[in-house]
């Protein structure tokens, strides 16, 4: 299925979450991105996002899309997109029974390898420096944040995003969900974004799971393969 592209984050949202992957284990997600213009087509196709714990708290990770372009009566075209890489880490994790939540810092790079001729990048590498945090209140979860992004170059502007999700796990696979955002305009002559999203994930079984979101403009579906030994779905 095609969607429009987001600023990457936690499958199948754009706000990400303060969990992270558990020390030696991976988490790798195959994804597809798209979005109808007034032109034609363009998204990811496909996508691979892979998350390592390299110390307990601390989560590496990696993604690599190739983007895609199909104009109405033209052929499609397909080129690398912009990598991002990052680290996030959990300096505060709660026990059991306390109050306050999870927290992790995430900063990302996105390094600009991309194609610039089918606008798949900048030219310039980008940062984020965002603030996560997580509260879990039996079948429920909630988590959220926001973070600045460093956005280079010219027309472009440095500009901020916020976003909130909450999921309930209705049954042993199925969870749904719903997210708030809101970011600021990223460059000369482009508006704020506020949206909404509602989400499902469905664990197809202990290592196989199903994701997707959709809103009025984009539709997505991941699929996500766990390396062994994983015992859980990080939303």
């Amino acid at each position: 299925m095609l969607l429009a592209k987001p600023v990457f984050a936690g499958p199948p949202f754009r706000t990400d979450d303060p969990e992270p992957v558990e020390f030696q284990h991976f988490e790798m997600y195959l994804f597809s991105l798209g979005t109808r213009t007034a032109d034609g087509w363009n998204g990811i196709l496909p996508g691979l996002e892979v998350n390592y714990g390299a110390l307990p708290n601390l989560q590496l990770a990696a993604i690599i899309p190739q983007g895609y372009v199909v104009p109405d009566g033209g052929h499609a075209s397909f080129a690398l997109e912009d990598i991002e890489l990052g680290a996030k880490y959990r300096f505060i994790t709660p026990g059991e029974n306390d109050w306050f939540p999870q927290v992790a810092v995430y900063p990302q790079i996105l390094v600009p390898v991309g194609n610039q001729k089918f606008d798949f990048s900048t030219g310039h590498a980008q940062i984020y420096l965002p603030v996560l945090l997580q509260k879990d209140s039996g079948s429920w979860t909630a988590y959220g944040g926001g973070g600045y992004w460093i956005n280079p170059g010219a027309g472009n502007k440095n500009y901020g995003f916020l976003g909130a999700a909450l999921w309930r796990k209705v049954d042993d696979r199925l969870h749904l969900g719903a997210e708030a955002f809101h970011q600021t305009s990223p460059s000369s002559g482009v508006k704020e974004t506020t949206g909404f999203d509602v989400g499902v994930i469905y664990d197809l079984s202990e290592n196989w799971h199903l994701l997707g979101a959709a809103d009025m403009r984009r539709y997505k579906v991941t699929v996500a393969r766990r390396g062994d030994p994983v015992t859980r779905c990080n939303a």
